[in-house]
């Protein structure tokens, strides 16, 4: 007995965490992934490989199903927990860790509808869940998860399914069903969800598609459902401060662009098989968030800059892919860097990196920013939708047609943040009240 609980202390040591991110916890997904880096602890790929599912932030009341899927498809041994501020993670890790060593235990509920952040930050620590090693829990309901795609599905019963024409399931897996193709020729058409619980993915984001082959035929975008009260979008927040009213340097504002565009990067370069040079972007960006110098800020860039700007794998991988030519961006009112590059996801990757030097050269300007000035890391902020709108209704018309491979990169190359939306959500239920 005390050579298996070694055996399972030693293979424990460096659990495989499964981030579920909501809308609104950007600032909290950053930090998770910087200790997670300090710590040695891996990335699970889905929830077939992971040990602690890390839910960041809160999902709306309603919709919570997608948080359940994930966790029904973990093997034990496994443990949950909730981050509901910045000030949880370290704690809430080490509680994961110690649940993941103790016997069975029941499964706590999610955080309840009303919960706030503020509640959980002195008391007790943050929610956790542990099922026995040699127990599962058994598998609830027909649309538990798709493993196959991380548990990405969200699903709500057979209404889901219903609103793609699917007439015939199997163990509760959808079966393909029939369609023309586009040269009007009758093909199998399979029904595949991308979202919105996956590795270097838009917190949020659901894309449901419809492959004959490895052909997207249409794309449809949703979004998960999060409470209005999410606060200010983080990576917007000094432009939205100083339109505000607020005085806001520079070069806080810089700090925040350089690491928002350094942030994407990451996402992108990961997903295109590069992650040595997505930790090196991501370790650059936590440079610029701790309010490192300049000189420390451009040293951790430059590096990056030269060996992406150089890499013709890189290149060759990404070019052509998901064009997006300036007429139509402009046209679909896309502002910010996928107007300003023009092209393709290789043509992006490149304006983010520019952006990104030259931001971390201003890191340490004093003056104020203007509150005019309202052109955040995805775009301006002033027009009456948020920007990373526009790039979600740009998705389809980039996807559609196009082979189910690219959409990934794609999707990494326009990174549109979903904290905008649950903002621009808000504010118009305010207004309407």
């Amino acid at each position: 007995m005390d050579l298996r609980k070694r055996i399972l202390r030693a293979a424990l040591a460096r659990p495989a965490v499964l981030p579920a991110v909501c809308p609104g916890a950007t600032e909290a997904r950053v930090l998770l992934e910087r200790e997670l880096r300090s710590r040695g602890w891996p990335l699970a790929a889905g929830p077939a490989t992971a040990n602690l599912l890390v839910v960041v932030g809160r999902p709306a009341p309603t919709r919570m199903d997608w948080c359940e899927g994930l966790w029904r498809a973990m093997p034990a041994p496994r443990a949950r927990i909730v981050i509901l501020a910045p000030e949880q993670i370290a704690r809430g890790l080490d509680a994961g860790a110690a649940a993941l060593l103790r016997p069975a235990a029941v499964s706590p509920r999610l955080p309840r509808p009303g919960a706030r952040p503020e509640d959980h930050r002195h008391g007790p620590a943050p929610h956790t869940a542990q099922e026995g090693h040699g127990e599962h829990e058994a598998r609830r309901g027909a649309h538990a998860t798709h493993e196959g795609h991380g548990g990405h599905g969200d699903h709500e019963g057979h209404e889901a399914h219903g609103g793609h024409g699917m007439a015939m399931q199997v163990s509760g897996l959808p079966m393909a069903d029939r369609a023309d193709d586009r040269d009007g020729l009758r093909l199998d058409q399979l029904h595949v969800p991308l979202g919105p619980a996956l590795l270097d993915w838009p917190a949020g984001l659901v894309l449901r598609l419809a492959l004959q082959g490895d052909v997207m035929q249409r794309v449809h975008v949703e979004q998960i459902a999060t409470p209005a009260d999410q606060g200010r979008p983080f990576w917007d927040e000094p432009w939205l401060r100083a339109a505000a009213g607020e005085e806001v340097p520079r070069g806080l504002a810089a700090r925040r662009l350089c690491a928002a565009h350094l942030d994407s990067a990451g996402r992108l370069l990961a997903v295109a098989g590069w992650p040595a040079q997505a930790q090196q972007a991501r370790a650059a960006r936590d440079t610029a968030l701790e309010g490192a110098p300049a000189k420390a800020v451009v040293a951790a860039v430059s590096p990056l800059v030269r060996r992406v700007g150089r890499s013709r794998t890189l290149r060759w991988l990404t070019k052509g892919v998901g064009v997006l030519d300036a007429r139509t961006a402009a046209a679909a009112g896309v502002s910010g860097p996928a107007l300003t590059a023009g092209g393709d996801v290789w043509d992006r990757l490149n304006v983010w990196l520019d952006e990104a030097a030259r931001a971390a050269a201003m890191c340490e300007e004093t003056g104020p920013l203007r509150g005019s000035d309202l052109t955040g890391p995805r775009g301006a902020l002033g027009g009456p939708l948020p920007p990373s709108q526009a790039l979600l209704d740009v998705l389809p018309r980039l996807l559609e047609g196009a082979e189910f491979a690219s959409a990934r990169l794609t999707v990494a190359s326009l990174d549109p943040d979903l904290d905008e939306l649950a903002q621009a959500s808000a504010a118009v239920m305010v207004t309407h009240d």
